[in-house]
């Protein structure tokens, strides 16, 4: 990727508001906010503060990466909303990374990548030396059961969007025509929240 390339990423997939902009191998500007709810709110916002620290703006973005999942649903239809929307608006491919890939990433295979899940459960996903399995959702006490002893185990970090944003710089040429889509490995529990996604910023 070119040093002039800037990818802005997020992630609203679990109980935080995250982002990072990545423009060629350099992180120039990162923010984490732990959230349980306002992620609608607070996203666009911050994607603003994160260009404006780095002294560009929307129009020089290259791509947009985005966490799909899984996790929360509200909020993992809040950000591929948001990155759909902004990828329309500027023109500009979107690629969505799962919280399996940004767990796995620059880990040794095999390995195996756990993400909470509600009532006791975790989704989980195993890579090996030939690729990723297809994901899982089981209970955390049958975790054991459905893995090899040798696989090393991941569980989440705090660093996804710088994370996000360096996987989707190695995707930025492969496939960029297929827009992001939420990763739901169980159910809704209830409807999905009819609130429109945010309101895109005017370029400044």
């Amino acid at each position: 990727m070119g040093s002039d390339t800037h990818i802005l990423a997020f992630d609203t997939s679990a109980a935080h508001c995250a982002a990072a902009l990545l423009s060629g191998d350099h992180i120039q500007s990162l923010r984490h906010e732990d959230m349980g709810r306002g992620q609608a709110e607070r996203l666009m916002p911050m994607l603003d503060e994160i260009l404006t620290e780095a002294g560009i703006g929307w129009t020089d973005l290259d791509a947009i990466g985005v966490g799909i999942g899984p996790g929360n649903f509200t909020g993992i239809r809040i950000a591929v909303a948001t990155a759909r929307g902004l990828a329309l608006a500027l023109g500009v491919p979107a690629i969505g990374v799962s919280r399996f890939d940004a767990l796995a990433y620059g880990q040794p295979r095999p390995c195996v990548t756990l993400v909470d899940a509600p009532r006791g459960q975790v989704y989980l996903q195993r890579f090996t030396e030939a690729g990723a399995k297809p994901p899982i959702l089981c209970a955390l006490d049958d975790v054991e059961d459905t893995t090899e002893q040798q696989h090393r185990w991941i569980g989440p970090h705090e660093e996804c969007a710088e994370t996000i944003a360096r996987i989707a710089a190695t995707r930025i040429d492969i496939d960029t025509t297929t827009p992001p889509a939420p990763l739901y490995i169980r159910p809704a529990d209830a409807a999905p929240a009819r609130d429109a996604a945010p309101a895109l910023l005017d370029d400044s």
